[in-house]
């Protein structure tokens, strides 16, 4: 059993230098990572990243290239497994079986007792899940993940297209968990999530290339704003000179340049525009590691 409060500082996972190849395409690259209890630790990146490779390496599903994947000290195995809970992209779930079927078979399946269903699946326990919508899928899911106290939490983008209320309710579990002493692994493209995690590590073509607290990735790192009648020409402009260059509306915003490299590449496409400066966000950081 885990001991109850926030502050847990041993290591439950550990990942030392970790390549995945597919041929000749490099999955993961060298990736490096510890998640330790109490600590929810989220993993961002566009798609194509290599978050869900590692995370399938991670949970010894997939064998890496090259590289260390311990989990509470051991290789992943059979017995590894039995002491984390999954909420992969596609659920994992049975869609034949009714809400209360699923969770059953969840609970036979490592050997504990049936979990009390939250209120709002407790209201449809008898219908099929494939009938019971999206959100109330996800809970069922966070529901099964965790009905075994597992001591590791991996969770793959687990509010994905979910309303704001049942993201919100399952971002709650999420906290509960950790304020138990368990270790939680998340990917997300929200980045109002991603400012919940304790610690984050972003992921471009396969590598690590930042990582720490939400505040510190960000920082003080400005973002240039562009507003122009031609902001299309804008967007063109700056992204052909391998700029971090993100749309907001029709707004131009590049992250991690000064105000007159911007004006110079402008001028030199013929585009006229009012520059501005302020503060970059997240999503541009993101943007700005991954073209580096």
């Amino acid at each position: 059993m885990i001991t109850p409060g926030p502050q847990h500082t041993s290591v439950v996972a550990r990942v030392q230098s970790v390549t995945r190849r597919f041929g000749d395409h490099v999955a993961v690259d060298r990736v490096s990572l510890q998640l330790r209890r109490g600590q929810i630790v989220g993993l961002l990146g566009s798609n194509g990243a290599g978050k869900t490779t590692f995370i399938r390496m991670l949970l010894g599903l997939l064998r890496p290239s090259s590289g260390v994947v311990s989990l509470f000290g051991d290789p992943p195995s059979r017995n590894t497994r039995t002491r984390l809970g999954y909420v992969p992209q596609g659920l994992g779930l049975y869609g034949d079986l009714t809400v209360a079927e699923n969770v059953e078979f969840i609970a036979a399946a490592f050997g504990v007792e049936v979990p009390v269903l939250p209120h709002q699946l407790d209201l449809v326990k008898d219908r099929l899940v494939a009938d019971i919508g999206l959100g109330r899928q996800r809970e069922l899911a966070f529901t099964a993940a965790i009905a075994h106290d597992p001591e590791l939490l991996v969770l793959d983008e687990p509010t994905s297209g979910a309303d704001p209320l049942t993201r919100a309710r399952l971002w709650d579990t999420v906290h509960e968990q950790a304020e138990r002493g368990v270790a939680v692994l998340v990917t997300t493209h929200y980045m109002q999530e991603a400012q919940q995690c304790d610690r984050l590590s972003i992921m471009a073509s396969g590598r690590i290339v930042a990582e720490g607290t939400y505040r510190s990735i960000v920082g003080h790192t400005t973002a240039v704003g562009v507003q122009s009648e031609h902001w299309a020409d804008a967007f063109n402009a700056l992204s052909s000179a391998g700029l971090a260059v993100t749309l907001d509306g029709r707004r131009v915003r590049v992250a991690g340049t000064t105000p007159d490299e911007i004006r110079s590449t402008l001028e030199a496409a013929g585009v006229s525009a009012e520059i501005s400066v302020g503060p970059a966000t997240l999503d541009e950081i993101m943007t700005m590691v991954g073209t580096t």
